[in-house]
């Protein structure tokens, strides 16, 4: 028998609230993650993503609100029956049992006829290139293998919906940034809605369809990894994703910003006086520029940072301030040397809000 693919879900949370004492670790959290997706809740320990998605799962309970999967409220409606497949950080694998007993758990708890247990254990392995390994236990197994196990074991009953909560935090650089290929690969082979979490913004970059930036349990900014990167819509989510130059002013008219005695071309408006940020990627920073550019500035370079294939300058304003630019290719200038820093004003955002 051919099995069907999976069945993508769609996943709706609205008005998701959760209270711990006094602390409140989601404060209205709405959502929606479409069918075959791949949706990444994005930010800093304890701002509310892991909670986010253990609601989904069904291992916390909200106070108030509603989740949904496929237009079904599953609102208290325990695990088992919400038709998702979780990955936990550090796997959770029984270290007694053998990587098809692992496999298999799941279907047992189903009562499926054990031939097809075995054929299921067997595709799902294949899945996630590892077959021939059902009969090894998880300590025989190196990291990645036994992260694999874990995906294995998720997908086995074909689930509506994979849930994976930092899946990659227990494994070294070379082999997280192989993982995360294969990850994007897998999900997208399968077609399986998944709601991935993580702290590590070039994970989410990488990975993902689209974002949910989170702070304070709350959610800050959805968007395409590009359209966080290039069009922040807080100070905060232009802070966390990527590195940037937030510098703070007050609004002096229309696209222009006054920096201590500086005067800065930039995209957007706010109420003169009003106390604002710019956001302006380094990358975008030209040093001595030979083209047109809205804002040119006397500088001192502070520091030089030589990164192998670029080069990051920390650079003090004559008005007070410190920019960073950076740049492909050889140093072209040593600490203390005067400079001019330019930029287009389309490359810096203007918040209306203070950095946080």
């Amino acid at each position: 028998m051919t099995e069907p693919p999976h069945a993508s879900g769609t996943v709706t949370l609205t008005g998701l609230v959760k209270r711990y004492g006094t602390t409140r670790a989601l404060d209205g959290v709405s959502l929606t993650v479409a069918p075959g997706e791949f949706f990444t809740l994005l930010g800093p320990s304890g701002c509310g993503k892991t909670t986010t998605l253990r609601s989904v799962a069904g291992f916390v309970a909200p106070d108030a609100g509603e989740v949904a999967i496929n237009g079904v409220v599953v609102t208290g409606v325990p695990p088992h029956r919400r038709h998702v497949g979780m990955v936990f950080q550090h796997y959770a694998l029984f270290p007694h049992r053998t990587v098809a007993q692992n496999v298999g758990f799941g279907l047992r708890m189903q009562r499926v006829a054990k031939p097809e247990i075995n054929r299921l254990v067997g595709d799902a392995l294949a899945l996630v290139q590892l077959p021939g390994h059902g009969g090894r236990y998880p300590g025989q197994l190196s990291g990645g293998e036994q992260q694999r196990v874990a995906l294995a074991r998720a997908l086995v009953t074909r689930p509506a919906v994979l849930l994976l909560d930092e899946p990659l935090g227990a494994l070294d650089k070379k082999l997280r940034d192989h993982m995360k290929i294969e990850l994007k690969r897998l999900q997208r082979e399968v077609g399986i809605t998944t709601i991935y979490v993580t702290h590590d913004q070039e994970e989410a970059l990488t990975m993902s369809d689209r974002i949910a930036v989170m702070h304070r349990g709350r959610v800050e900014q959805v968007a395409t990894p590009r359209g966080l990167y290039e069009t922040p819509a807080t100070a905060f989510v232009a802070g966390f994703i990527g590195n940037i130059n937030l510098l703070s002013g007050r609004a002096a008219g229309a696209n222009t910003v006054e920096c201590g005695s500086a005067r800065l071309a930039v995209s957007g408006a706010a109420p003169a006086g009003a106390a604002v940020a710019v956001a302006l990627r380094p990358e975008r920073v030209r040093l001595d520029p030979t083209g047109a550019v809205d804002t040119v500035l006397a500088m001192t370079v502070a520091h030089v940072v030589y990164q192998g294939e670029t080069v990051r300058y920390i650079l003090q304003s004559d008005a007070g301030f410190e920019l960073q630019a950076l740049e492909l290719g050889e140093v072209r200038f040593t600490a203390g040397a005067r400079v001019r820093a330019g930029w287009a004003a389309a490359d810096a955002r203007i918040l209306q809000e203070e950095p946080r």
